[in-house]
């Protein structure tokens, strides 16, 4: 990007003194005027600068690749975020031990600059986010699930209450995540309702939320998806009473 200078002629002699700020690789040489009997300018304040980079992360209790894609807006979400990191995370995404050390893609923005020889790296900075944010945890029960699928829908803006998916998860399924249904017309059709909230598999790829296991018998996943559906058709799950 090109950068424009307006001068103004002065009588007195001017001192030039060049600021150089920038994150990682990329710098902008910022040049400021001053008269050489004044004390040193103010610094200008760089502008923000988009930073790519490998970030470490060592996992915590209660952690998600979901959660964690997500705090350091990883390039490629959870599914990129697994794949550089099988190896190390084992078969199931959905497992994340404790103390696995991940490399992560991200895509987060540094901060402006400050003039303080104090300031912390953003790297530094960034982890000790993730580390603070990743003290939330779920409980692996219909609550906890029903929780955690609300966070993700309040991230993607997807309507619903505690109560509504509640009482249509306990219409539908009883509580079960596994319950598929082998006898109405869907499943004639060749596609059973599945999961907590009945979902068939055509309605589960059109309405899957992204950050979510990619599996109708997933609770979280067939809750957010359904609850996608719903919010769709119906404008809520918690407009839905009865068969959807």
């Amino acid at each position: 990007m090109s950068r424009g200078q307006h001068r103004r002629t002065r009588t007195s002699p001017f001192a030039r003194r060049v600021i150089a700020a920038g994150a990682g690789t990329a710098a902008l040489a910022l040049p400021l005027l001053g008269a050489t009997t004044a004390s040193a300018a103010e610094p200008a304040k760089a502008p923000t600068v988009a930073t790519v980079g490998s970030v470490s992360y060592t996992t915590k209790k209660g952690d998600t690749l979901y959660g964690i894609a997500d705090r350091y807006d990883a390039q490629g979400g959870w599914r990129q975020l697994y794949k550089d990191n099988r190896k190390a995370i084992g078969d199931d995404p959905r497992l994340i031990h404790p103390g696995v050390d991940l490399k992560v893609r991200s895509t987060k923005k540094a901060e402006p600059s400050k003039a303080s020889t104090a300031s912390a790296p953003v790297k530094e900075s960034a982890v000790a986010q993730a580390t603070q944010a990743s003290a939330k945890t779920y409980a692996d029960n219909l609550d906890g699930w029903i929780r955690e699928a609300l966070d993700i829908m309040a991230q993607k803006g997807i309507p619903g209450s505690y109560e509504g998916i509640h009482r249509n998860i306990m219409r539908e399924s009883s509580g079960n995540p596994a319950a598929i249904n082998n006898w109405d017309s869907n499943a004639i059709a060749g596609t059973p309702s599945k999961g907590l909230l009945q979902v068939i598999d055509p309605t589960f790829a059109t309405y899957h939320v992204p950050g979510t296991a990619y599996d109708p018998f997933d609770p979280v996943a067939n809750i957010t998806a359904a609850c996608n559906y719903a919010a769709a058709r119906y404008g809520s799950i918690d407009n839905v009473n009865g068969p959807y």
